[in-house]
This record gives structure tokens, C-alpha cells and sequence, in this order.
């Protein structure tokens, strides 16, 4: 059976983290709009050369293109493929047009998850992490320090990194954003009984038994 499904929560909140997992354990495919914004423009396609006329004039991309996007991916992928939806929709609007991008290809939105996360917790999750900078693996100040300090257990490499946007203020701004402009497209999905809320704070394994039970059946 083919599922669409969106996953739903702020920046931090673990939803790259659970759909690699969907991805990689069910074969969905997901579709995060920035990664595909990127990929349209570097490949040239007509909507990607429309995105990128606009990002180069310093303006924001309308709706309009973002679902071209993704009605783009979907035809590419066909009607066997079940997605996760990532950064999308974001407003009531981008909810109106995912509905009718989804109906004109035969599909019907399935699940929306939302992974509920604490404020507080997050921005301590989020300012803690750090990264290897050769190969990757994430760490934190208090939950994943390396076995020996100074050494990335994966590589053995010595240098780490942290993203300049991981502080308090960034983390408080993007909390406040996603308040305002994403929680109200809840309502709308809630209206169809087709929302379910995970601890976004638990363990990751947890979160992820978490999503298999809301899809049950249905992802196998």
C-alpha cells in the first residue's frame, strides 16, 4: 500500500532523523523541499530555472513553484512509491495546494505526524551539538561526548565543528516561527482524525517504535 505522510515539528525536533529511518526500513522516499529546490536548480529543469531567477533576485519562492516541485517529483516517481513529506506543507495555503497535488495523481494524505517537543529541552538539545568534520557523526556536550576526548570514535579524526545557527536565540526565533506559521495547519488534518503526536524528546528508538504503530499495518 502507498503512503503519504507528513512528518510535522520544529527545527531540532528529529524529523530528518525518523524519516531516514522510514526511508531506509520501509523504502519511502522523502521529500524535503529545500534538498529538491537545490537539486531542480542545479539540474536545470524549468521549474528549477524559474526558483532560481527568483532566488537570485533576493526574493522568496511563491508556492506556486514549491508545488510544481513537488508535483515534479511525484510524477517522476510514479503511483508505487510512498512519501514523507519534510518542511512541507508549512502554511494553511501550502495545505490547500499539497490536497489537490496529491488528488490529481491519485493519492490521499494518510498521516500527519507531529513529533511534540519541549522548548526548554530543545534548545538544550540543539546548542550542545557538535559534529566530526571529516566524516560526519554527531555528538553533544552532555548526552554523546566521544569515548576519548578530542577523537571521533567513527574516523579517529581530531576536528569537530558546530553549526553557527545552533544557539538560543536562533533555536528561541525558529520555535516562535514554527508557532505561528506551521501549528495552524494542524487543525485542518485534525479535522480528518488523521494526526498523531510522538514525544519528539524520548530516545530516538523510541520515537521511531512510536511511528510504526501509528502506521501499523499499513507501512509493511
Amino acid at each position: 500500500m502507498t503512503l503519504n505522510i507528513i512528518l510535522l515539528g520544529p527545527p531540532g525536533a528529529g524529523k530528518g532523523t525518523q524519516a531516514s529511518r522510514l526511508v531506509e526500513e520501509h523504502g519511502m522516499v522523502q521529500l524535503s523541499t529545500g534538498d529538491m529546490l537545490r537539486a531542480a536548480v542545479k539540474a536545470g529543469t524549468p521549474i528549477g530555472l524559474q526558483a532560481k531567477a527568483v532566488m537570485d533576485a533576493g526574493e522568496l519562492v511563491s508556492d506556486e513553484i514549491v508545488s510544481g516541485l513537488i508535483g515534479e517529483r511525484l510524477d517522476e516517481l510514479g503511483n508505487e512509491t510512498s512519501v514523507i513529506f519534510d518542511g512541507y506543507p508549512r502554511t494553511a495555503a501550502q495545505a490547500e495546494a499539497l490536497d489537490g497535488i496529491l488528488s490529481a495523481r491519485g493519492r490521499k494524505l494518510d498521516h500527519v505526524i507531529e513529533l511534540v517537543v519541549d522548548e526548554d529541552a530543545l534548545v538544550d538539545r540543539i546548542t550542545g551539538r557538535f559534529s566530526c568534520a571529516n566524516c560526519g557523526e554527531g555528538y553533544h556536550d552532555r548526552y554523546k561526548l566521544p569515548k576519548v576526548e578530542g577523537t571521533c570514535d567513527v574516523c579517529g579524526n581530531h576536528d569537530f565543528k558546530r553549526r553557527p545557527d545552533d544557539n538560543e536565540e536562533t533555536v528561541r526565533t525558529r520555535m516562535a516561527e514554527y508557532r505561528a506559521k506551521t501549528e495552524p495547519i494542524l487543525p485542518i488534518y485534525e479535522a480528518r482524525g488523521i494526526v498523531s503526536k510522538v514525544d519528539g524528546m524520548a530516545a530516538i528508538d523510541a520515537v521511531n517504535d512510536a511511528i510504526e504503530a501509528i502506521l501499523g499495518s499499513d507501512a509493511s
